[in-house]
């Protein structure tokens, strides 16, 4: 009896250890059917004897504890506070550099997909269908890796005259789903470590699993009976042209003297597309021509450029092209800096000292307080910083390091959420023109969606599970399969929007593939319950999924092709803190 320890080597057990290793086996082959039918992660789950996502009380490397202070000589302790203060402006400067380079990936995007995003919005006809009008609005948002930019023309569009209040309330709700695309990207930072990318991916994700469930929900009811809509209109029958509030600017402030010298998007060319290229009273040939021919960089004129990219005269695809590598490097740099300075501040006492102060509740009797608190704090931080991807983006590393917990990172998604809708209310507050009030009701809508999604998924704890048990599940798989976060970034952010919009041209095909899906989603939940909790009242084939192909109930087929990629081939070695018994296919010894 061995158990498989960092090294290649097996160390040898003791007589106890070998006879619960072979009760171990015993049970292994007893329930070896079993086994293959659930997923790698669920096995990955069952064989960890530390749960990865109790970060208070993870065990902490006692190596790493350093000499207490009153210990220390005086050349010591000015060596500790010189070296603290370092690694404190290497945390500030790269949290920076970070936030710049996710404001050039977004800036990349729109030189490479801004012109298609207008030309999506200018297809004004098919909007009126709201699961439609909900996927061009994730759509463009990924491909403008804003969701300011994206409501924002919305919300010009709505003004113009160009598309109705509906169908922009449905497009908002998917420009909610599409900003979370950047905290996703930004976890594939920490992919090297299993534990910090189940960490990361999970804090990530659990920010979508909201967003869909929430959409779920709301949108059938909002294609009902347009209660956000009616509430919006109630909310803002009072305002006038004089109620008028300045457009806050607290981040950009900071981070426009480096951005604007590199480079600089004229995002009216986009609402020129959206506006003049489309079907109806506001089309204008010339006008449209003259908007897709265009650059999306913002035109100097006679005077020189103020920007790098202005002044090297290249077009809009190879700027967005070389922006969009250029940016992707200093992310994953500044994300790099970021993580390993964070992990060398975050050792020993002090770790477990802010894990506590963090993660735990308020005093009783206002325990129950504690997630409102951090909805609150959420909510004034993305504020503060303009962006909700950038507020979430920046704490998505931190639940890979396991400073913050995926329990605790939902409230704060939450606030984001809310924060972001309340920078928009106030910036269509500070709006002018015509349809002011469409365009301040649709702000309102955004936000009255988020508030009520927070009220079904987190005041009730079972509700308020569910995303965060989905969230988990995704982690767990990503552990398993790298190759699945990149599967689930395309399928959920690129396939499943330009799928619907495809079959939007055969509304009958559009539908039936919708309640397929659902279908097919309902049988599976039902089964896994009725497994769960009530085997022996099913048949003796669904008692198990083993009744379907492999490659249908399992991601282990699939592994074998992906893993041969460089990307995503699997580390020899595993994580130090796993006590995992290996069972040899060919002996069957353990």
């Amino acid at each position: 009896a061995v158990v498989s320890t960092q090294s290649t080597g097996y160390v040898p057990l003791s007589e106890e250890g070998g006879a619960r290793a072979q009760m171990e086996l015993e049970d292994v082959k007893n329930k070896k059917s079993t086994e293959n039918s659930m997923s790698t992660s669920m096995e990955h789950l069952a064989r960890n004897e530390v749960d990865v996502w109790d970060v208070v009380n993870e065990e902490l490397d006692t190596a790493n504890f350093s000499k207490p202070w009153q210990e220390k000589s005086t050349k010591g302790k000015v060596l500790t506070v010189f070296w603290l203060f370092v690694k404190l402006v290497l945390v500030v400067a790269s949290l920076y550099f970070f936030i710049c380079s996710l404001s050039f990936l977004s800036s990349a995007f729109q030189l490479l997909g801004g012109k298609s995003a207008g030309a999506v919005f200018a297809k004004s006809k098919i909007l009126s269908n709201p699961i439609i009008g909900l996927m061009i609005g994730v759509l463009v948002t990924v491909l403008v890796q804003s969701s300011s930019t994206s409501t924002s023309i919305i919300v010009a569009m709505v003004s113009a005259g160009i598309v109705g209040l509906r169908p922009a309330i449905f497009m908002v709700m998917g420009a909610n789903i599409g900003t979370t695309v950047t905290n996703t990207i930004v976890s594939l930072g920490q992919s090297m470590d299993r534990t910090m990318f189940r960490r990361a991916f999970a804090g990530a994700t659990v920010h979508d699993c909201f967003n869909w469930l929430t959409v779920l929900i709301f949108l059938p009811l909002e294609a009902a009976g347009h209660p956000l809509e009616r509430l919006s209109d109630l909310l803002t029958s009072s305002i006038s042209d004089d109620d008028k509030v300045s457009k806050l600017d607290f981040l950009k402030v900071i981070t426009k003297p480096l951005t604007k010298t590199v480079i600089s998007i004229d995002k009216g060319t986009i609402k020129d597309i959206a506006k003049y290229c489309t079907t109806g009273s506001h089309y204008d040939s010339l006008k449209c021509i003259a908007a897709k021919n265009s650059s999306m960089m913002k035109d100097c004129g006679d005077k020189d450029c103020g920007y790098i990219f202005g002044r090297a005269g290249m077009s809009d695809t190879t700027t967005g092209v070389i922006l969009l590598i250029l940016s992707l490097l200093l992310l994953c740099a500044c994300l790099t800096v970021l993580v390993k300075t964070l992990q060398s501040l975050l050792l020993g006492r002090m770790a477990q000292t802010l894990k506590k102060h963090i993660n735990s509740d308020l005093a009783h009797p206002f325990a129950w307080l504690t997630g409102y608190v951090f909805i609150v704090l959420g909510t004034g931080m993305t504020i503060l910083v303009q962006s909700s991807s950038v507020f979430t983006s920046a704490l998505t590393p931190l639940v890979g390091l396991g400073v913050i917990s995926i329990d605790r990172m939902y409230p704060l998604t939450l606030g984001s959420n809310i924060g972001t809708t309340a920078t928009a209310v106030l910036a269509a507050l500070a709006a002018t023109g015509e349809n002011r009030t469409l365009t301040i009701q649709v702000a309102i809508s955004h936000l009255l969606f988020n508030i009520f999604g927070i009220l079904v998924f987190f005041p009730i704890p079972a509700m308020r599970r569910l995303p965060i048990r989905a969230a988990k599940f995704l982690g767990n798989t990503t552990a398993d399969y790298r190759w699945f976060a990149i599967v689930y970034l395309i399928i959920m952010f690129l396939i499943l929007p330009f799928l619907f919009i495809g079959l939007s041209f055969n509304v009958v095909l559009l539908y039936v593939v919708i309640a397929l899906f659902l279908g097919i989603a309902l049988f599976i939940i039902t089964l896994n319950l009725l497994q769960t909790h009530f085997p022996d009242r099913l048949p003796a084939v669904l008692q198990t999924w083993e009744f379907l192909p492999l490659f249908m109930r399992s991601l282990q087929p699939y592994d074998s092709v992906f893993s041969r990629l460089i990307c995503c081939r699997k580390k020899v070695t595993d994580d130090v803190s796993l006590n995992v018994v290996h069972v040899s296919e060919a002996t069957g010894k353990v």
